[in-house]
């Protein structure tokens, strides 16, 4: 672990991993933000960062320069940050951050280091597609998992996509390989409404947590944001071309035209959106 910096080392009670990257396959920053919100909602702690030093290019991620209140200049670096919270049935680690760009192996194998030294043995990745899904709907959740009856034990529509990965595949196959059980949930978000965030692929993706976690968190703020979200889209969208092509959409949501699965449909739009970005 020689590029993690600890703050301090704390002991978990059976903890369990949550982990999310911002951006590439973090699309409406939905991953991301249901990482961000658990982390709003219950008491945590950042332990340890990983020094982006050997991971980042700095020319496309380029660090940032902040203010402290006294008007000094700071450095803010885009490192992955390792968060412990305490919860009522068990505690959690959550990793959150952006998606390096190089040496994956090795930055993997770091991550992996960290959750072992803890006592970490099942983890929850995240991420987000763009897909032809309408926003009245419920957000269609793809997932994939070292253990398949996971898949239906969480009602997610099972993924046999080949092709370009990201990080979070890249550490799903790495944990899985290293005896951890692995579930990755991924939030399928209206390829209209990509540009902003989108609070229904956030709070699905919380959902989830919370199930696979079995910890008592409060959602009502984001539940809230999710139909304030939907309302103000519904009210925006007043082209009548448009209302209609999102009826359309949400036919596709029970069946496509040829009476396919669904499911098959969100896997090739899934796939789509990974070798196209």
């Amino acid at each position: 672990m020689e590029d993690v910096v600890w703050e301090e080392r704390p002991v978990l009670l059976d903890p369990v991993a949550v982990i999310a990257y911002e951006g590439w396959g973090d699309a409406g920053e939905s991953a991301s933000g249901a990482a961000g919100s658990l982390l709003d909602q219950l008491a945590g702690f950042r332990f340890a960062t990983i020094d982006p030093e050997r991971y980042f290019d700095f020319q496309v991620a380029r660090p940032l320069v902040e203010l402290d209140e006294t008007g000094t200049r700071n450095i803010e670096w885009p490192d992955t940050e390792f968060h412990a919270v305490s919860a009522s049935s068990r505690d959690l680690v959550v990793v959150t951050g952006m998606e390096p760009h190089t040496m994956w192996k090795t930055y993997t194998a770091q991550v992996i280091a960290v959750l072992r030294e803890l006592g970490v043995s099942e983890v929850l990745t995240m991420g987000a597609f763009i897909g032809e899904v309408a926003h009245s709907v419920p957000v269609p959740l793809v997932g994939v998992s070292n253990e398949p009856e996971m898949i239906e034990t969480h009602n997610l529509i099972a993924s046999g996509y080949e092709g370009p990965t990201g990080i979070i595949g890249v550490l799903n196959a790495a944990l899985a390989a290293d005896g951890f059980t692995v579930l990755s949930v991924w939030a399928a978000v209206p390829h209209y409404l990509t540009s902003q965030e989108y609070p229904p692929g956030a709070l699905a993706l919380f959902d989830k947590i919370v199930e696979f976690t079995g910890i008592d968190v409060d959602r009502s703020e984001l539940a809230l944001a999710a139909d304030d979200f939907k309302r103000e889209v519904d009210e925006a969208i007043d082209d009548p071309e448009m209302r209609s092509y999102v009826a359309d959409l949400e036919s596709q949501a029970l069946a496509d035209d040829s009476g396919a699965d669904p499911g098959e449909r969100l896997l090739d739009e899934i796939e789509r959106f990974l070798r196209d970005s």
